[in-house]
């Protein structure tokens, strides 16, 4: 009778979370077409742009062998101007869909050369990642793609070896990865079930993915007040080198004002 219990329950769980999933289905397959970051959506672009140009070459060389063989043989004829158009179709047709954008692998992550291709690929790897995780994590890969953006300018011009950016290497490259496989390889049917903890795979995983989104902030805040502190010391620069020469002219352009209204009085 318990087990016939436990199951029934499971049965209303899994239908609670479908139910949920299916409310909120339609904006949540919509973030899932979408970049998470910007350098993400860079990637992708410049991979549009390298397709886009291809298929230009393949149609600039079809159309001139067309008219070569034209010249040669006085006219290609009707046949000829079909078979031209068929093999500019066909060059659009596979050239824009292949070769298609390559999903970078986990060990791709931690061979990166630098912060900018660290962060493109982890996003790009988190994106091909989102559509198997429940809503509230798929929401926040799409939050951790927007930090990403941010703690990669702060990596930028940073030695490789600053323990900043080998923090960052491991967390995102390595922890972040980690919990995602570990979370897909949990059977679908049992994503839903509390475990010992009191807590489902889902809201674990979702737990995870917030504290690693808070490990981002930090590091991010701890990088920028380096730049913070130089920006307080040039303004305190400025203020000490230029402050009292505007205010001295400030006050000489006030006595003129002065001056001229008490004169145009008299």
């Amino acid at each position: 009778m318990s087990d016939l219990t436990r199951e029934s329950d499971r049965v209303l769980s899994e239908a609670r979370r479908v139910r949920d999933d299916n409310r909120a289905g339609g904006r949540h397959r919509r973030e899932l077409g979408r970049s998470i970051g910007r350098e993400s959506r860079r990637m992708k672009s410049k991979h549009l742009s390298n397709k886009l140009q291809r298929i230009v070459l393949a149609i600039a060389g079809i159309v001139v062998a067309a008219m070569v063989a034209g010249l040669i043989i006085d006219g290609i004829g009707f046949t000829g101007v079909m078979i031209t158009a068929l093999a500019i179709a066909a060059a659009i047709v596979v050239l824009g869909k292949y070769p298609k954008m390559a999903v970078p692998r986990r060990s791709d992550l931690t061979r990166a050369t630098d912060a900018r291709q660290l962060v493109g690929r982890t996003e790009l790897w988190l994106e091909a990642q989102r559509p198997a995780l429940p809503a509230p994590a798929a929401d926040m890969v799409g939050r951790i793609g927007v930090q990403l953006d941010a703690l990669g300018l702060q990596l930028e011009g940073i030695d490789p070896n600053h323990p900043a950016a080998r923090e960052v290497r491991s967390l995102v490259g390595e922890t972040l990865p980690e919990m995602v496989d570990s979370y897909r390889r949990i059977p679908q049917h049992l994503r839903a079930e509390e475990r010992a903890g009191g807590a489902t795979p889902d809201e674990q995983l979702t737990g995870g993915l917030g504290k690693i989104s808070e490990e981002i902030d930090r590091v991010t805040r701890q990088l920028a007040e380096g730049s913070l502190d130089d920006l307080a010391v040039k303004t305190r620069y400025l203020d000490y080198k230029y402050g009292g020469e505007l205010e001295d002219r400030d006050v000489a352009l006030e006595d003129m004002r002065t001056r001229d209204t008490m004169g145009d009085h008299a």
